[in-house]
């Protein structure tokens, strides 16, 4: 009897810390203070509060702890803290896409055609002279065919890298962080300018982010897999949305050409086939859409894991950032939104905007 009151209390506790984590957040969030626009009555603007509010009900559900959805240049909805500074993860890939296309558009010191040999990028375990053929455009499609140790790889990725030479370069895709962290050296190494200072200079303060500063990122090494660092960013979900919008208003901001209009084209289309994926392809760092109604929307998404993304679409003029804070073990543990759930929420949204 003792061991049955003891498995029911257990299971109790097992209840109410299930409820702690699941269930929305009681911590008090301010108003929001901002400088863009607030649609005060989304239903004027053809939005369905009662389809938002279901929206909001399943975004609870799922574990996030923030979202904001910005339409037509002005914020729809914003859930949870979305001032909160935390990890992005793998979002930040394309941020240095944002950077590469500055670089390739505004100057001669980055060609997309640059080999790997030619430039001189090596590792602790040297390249072969196979793998040396691989350009700085095979890098950005993660199709470079170098098979290496690199620093952030989860346990997935560790599992699934193929041996080396197996595929030639720029034939087959796989999400590799070598081809990542070594995009960062090439950046450094070719401009001679440091990767986090120029996204703060050259796109952070022209957007005005709120939130943002040179403290929220670093270098991270892991010098027993390799000798190419990670660069790390930490971002609020308002200022990931002014990164989006960026993109969505094809570059420009404020007038002002911030990344060539034709970058921000070509790294937001489909380059690499994604297997078994059944929503994307792969452009330059950014995973873009390239079946079903995901695709006829014009879909394209920066995604980190854990649950972080950018999601934009041209076609409705939206904008979607949904954020899970990792820097809490628990949400590292129980909250790991995946594309299915992530997009089964955006689309819920775009359904409230489809509903008369």
């Amino acid at each position: 009897m003792k061991s049955m009151k003891t498995t029911i209390v257990l299971l109790g506790l097992g209840v109410t810390f299930g409820l702690l984590f699941f269930l929305p957040s009681s911590e008090y969030i301010p108003p929001l203070e901002t400088t863009w626009n607030i649609i005060e009555d989304p239903e004027e603007k053809g939005w369905s509060i009662e389809h938002l509010n279901r929206a909001k009900e399943y975004y609870y559900s799922i574990g996030s702890t923030s979202a904001m959805a910005i339409y037509k240049g002005e914020i729809l909805f914003h859930w949870g803290d979305v001032t909160d500074v935390s990890q992005i993860h793998s979002v930040r890939k394309s941020f240095l896409s944002a950077l590469y296309g500055i670089q390739v558009e505004q100057t001669e010191q980055i060609s997309l055609d640059d080999t790997l040999g030619n430039i001189g990028i090596s590792d602790q375990i040297p390249l072969t002279d196979y793998e040396k053929q691989a350009t700085i455009e095979d890098l950005l499609t993660s199709r470079s065919g170098v098979y290496l140790q690199a620093g952030e790889e989860s346990l997935r990725m560790r599992w699934r890298r193929p041996s080396r030479e197996r595929y030639e370069p720029g034939t087959h895709f796989y999400y590799n962080n070598w081809d990542f962290n070594v995009l960062g050296t090439i950046y450094n190494q070719q401009t001679n300018l440091d990767l986090i200072e120029q996204f703060h200079e050259t796109i952070a303060l022209p957007l005005g982010m709120e939130d943002f500063t040179l403290d929220n990122a670093m270098y991270k090494y892991e010098r027993s897999r390799s000798i190419h660092p990670s660069y790390l960013f930490r971002m609020s979900t308002r200022d990931m949305a002014r990164f989006g919008q960026l993109y969505l208003q094809n570059g420009v901001w404020n007038g002002q050409q911030i990344i060539p209009h034709d970058w921000v084209h070509v790294s937001t289309s489909v380059h690499a086939h994604v297997p078994n994926s059944p929503y994307y392809g792969y452009g330059y760092m950014w995973w873009v859409a390239d079946q079903g109604d995901w695709a006829s929307l014009g879909l394209y998404s920066a995604v980190g894991r854990y649950g972080q993304s950018i999601d934009i679409i041209p076609s409705l003029d939206l904008v979607f950032v949904h954020k899970v804070n990792s820097d809490r073990f628990f949400h590292r543990t129980f909250r790991q939104v995946n594309d299915d759930t992530r997009l089964h929420l955006l689309k819920m949204i775009i359904d409230a905007k489809q509903t008369k």
